[in-house]
């Protein structure tokens, strides 16, 4: 997802407390817990001690955080310089903290996943645990994916295509946001998410594609990402021979993971052969 921190339309940020709460942190943080629950119910259902999953959870989470703004800032390299250069010259250390908020201030789902991926794989290669951890982790991710979508829907920090039936934003940040109906893309992903995490489930549920299901998930969701792109109207993720950066890494993530696929078959079949 790619999200800023200030993003405000159909929920502007509000205060409870005394203290100032955005919308779509608060929904993110819901998913967590609610994705985090799942996977560690079906790690106990597998024999296996939830507190591990736990562990597996805290190292994804930590690498989805650092990978999601970092690859938010590697999209919006020219932000630093050019916020950078509007702020009031109070000293260059207050600037500089204050330019680099700014550009790794958003998120990026593709930069949380692959942070998670990794920091979660070294851990999971660290302990040595069986494939079944990674097979529900896959599921988890649409899971958690769905109420992320749903948060940057109500927080309007990304948007979709000017279009007749749609919604309006009225308070964005991003002035082009505003005051012309666009189609809800994050409702739609948020929609293709959960249909994903339903099928995973049920793979998971079967036996089918053990060991696989991380896979399978990177494949289905590489493709809707590339066709539900064209239907974002935000363009700040950077562009590259007249694609999105995400409809790049779906491509590459598709292609990369497609080859772990075949090799992975032959793998397979190699004993039953000899």
């Amino acid at each position: 997802m790619t999200c800023k921190k200030e993003g405000a339309s159909l929920i502007p940020p509000f205060e409870i407390f005394g203290k100032t709460f955005a919308i779509y942190p608060l929904i993110a943080l819901a998913g967590f817990f609610v994705s985090g629950i799942f996977a560690c119910v079906q790690i106990k259902k597998r024999g296996f001690d939830e507190n591990d999953m736990i562990c597996v959870l805290l190292f994804c989470g930590v690498g989805a955080l650092i990978g999601g703004h970092m690859l938010y800032g590697l999209t919006n390299p020219t932000l630093f310089f050019q916020t950078f250069s509007m702020l009031p010259q109070t000293g260059f250390s207050e600037a500089f903290w204050q330019s680099a908020a700014a550009t790794f201030g958003g998120s990026v789902f593709y930069g949380g996943l692959l942070g998670g991926m990794a920091t979660g794989g070294l851990y999971y290669r660290k302990k040595r645990f069986p494939n079944d951890f990674v097979d529900v982790m896959a599921v988890s991710v649409p899971l958690f994916h769905t109420f992320g979508r749903i948060g940057c829907f109500l927080g309007g920090c990304c948007y979709g295509i000017e279009c007749s039936v749609g919604f309006t934003y009225t308070q964005n940040p991003i002035t082009i946001a505003n005051g012309v109906r666009r189609f809800p893309v994050q409702l739609l992903e948020a929609l293709f998410c959960f249909a994903l995490f339903l099928v995973l489930f049920s793979l998971l549920r079967r036996g089918l594609y053990k060991g696989r299901l991380l896979a399978v998930y990177l494949c289905v969701y590489a493709v809707g990402r590339f066709f539900l792109e064209f239907l974002r109207g935000d363009s700040y993720r950077g562009f590259l021979f007249g694609l999105s950066t995400s409809q790049i890494i779906s491509i590459l993530l598709l292609i990369g993971t497609v080859v772990f696929l075949l090799t992975d078959q032959k793998r397979r079949k190699r004993p039953a052969a000899s």
